[in-house]
């Protein structure tokens, strides 16, 4: 029987799964808080790689030292999305954070866990919107004095979010001082869609559906921190930590930390979906072969990449 013992999991692109992707800072450095011009660029490039690559949002929430994000990608383009995402917003905190001191922003490659059912896509998707309540940051997520999107999610607002092309405008305003910032900006929309299985509901309906199963899941887990002895930092102490500080407690994981390949409940669904992953792995595993014997014309299954191929000059 093949092994499925892997170094880091094989990363397969899948247009029907819904994706929950974690990108965390160098030794957990807390460099996502209090900047709103940090957070406002965030997502103006949320939007515009959204946008660029078709992706499907449903939630997203920016915490001190990293951030989570809910989505699908019916184009099979996840990768260069976080590509284009994560260099943007490290090019973001080297430019609006003066305490940061250069080099790398993030320890490691994004980290993503595949969705298969509509019933795990809503239970990431509280997980995001509770993020502050179960790190114990703040008792309500309105007092977290940081983006979260729940509420653009349930109540279906579409942030207008301008979006200059500064290198074109700067090369355009040598020749001429006259340029117009106006000309050279683009109006991007951010908007994260309903929960799949609510699509009868009036948006009223759905506002307050969603608002009651927030409330229901917030007071679970106060409850339980409540009975472990475990408090909330509150807003006023949230709104004193300092760019570049060390957290008071983070999740620990080395890159080859093992993680499930899919987040589910379920028995069934995390079998089938181990099929389908392990008949894709050894699929590739055999057209690496391939490849590496110097059969460059192999075709590699759907959703995963070949090897970079380095001709000498």
């Amino acid at each position: 029987m093949p092994s499925k013992v892997m170094s880091q999991p094989l990363r397969v692109e899948n247009p029907e799964f819904w994706s929950f992707g974690t990108s965390r800072t160098m030794n957990s450095r807390l460099w996502f808080v209090n900047n709103s011009k940090l957070e406002q660029n965030i997502l103006r490039f949320l939007a515009r790689y959204a946008e660029k690559y078709e992706v499907e949002l449903y939630g997203f929430v920016p915490m001190g030292d990293h951030y989570h994000l809910a989505a699908r990608f019916p184009k099979m383009n996840r990768a260069e999305f976080y590509r284009d995402l994560n260099a943007r917003i490290a090019e973001l905190v080297r430019h609006f954070v003066p305490e940061f001191p250069g080099g790398t922003l993030f320890g490691r490659r994004y980290a993503e866990q595949a969705i298969v059912e509509e019933v795990d896509l809503e239970e990431y998707f509280f997980y995001c919107a509770l993020q502050t309540v179960q790190s114990g940051l703040s008792e309500r997520i309105s007092d977290y004095p940081g983006y979260n999107s729940f509420y653009d999610a349930i109540y279906s607002r579409t942030r207008k979010i301008p979006d200059i092309d500064w290198a074109r405008y700067n090369a355009k305003k040598k020749v001429d001082p006259n340029a117009k910032k106006k000309d050279f900006t683009t109006i991007r929309k951010l908007k994260f869609l309903r929960l799949p299985g609510y699509e009868h509901l009036s948006a009223k309906e759905y506002k307050r559906v969603m608002q009651e199963k927030l409330e229901e899941r917030r007071a679970r887990i106060i409850k339980k921190r409540k009975l472990e002895g475990k408090g909330f930092a509150g807003r006023k102490v949230l709104l004193e930590v300092k760019p570049g500080a060390e957290p008071y407690k983070t999740k620990k994981s080395k890159r080859t930390s093992k993680r499930p390949l899919v987040l589910t409940k379920s028995l069934e669904t995390k079998k089938r979906f181990l099929d389908w992953y392990f008949s894709v792995f050894e699929k590739f595993r055999f057209a690496s072969r391939q490849f590496r014997k110097g059969n460059l014309t192999v075709e590699f299954p759907p959703g995963t990449y070949r090897p970079p191929c380095l001709v000498p000059g």
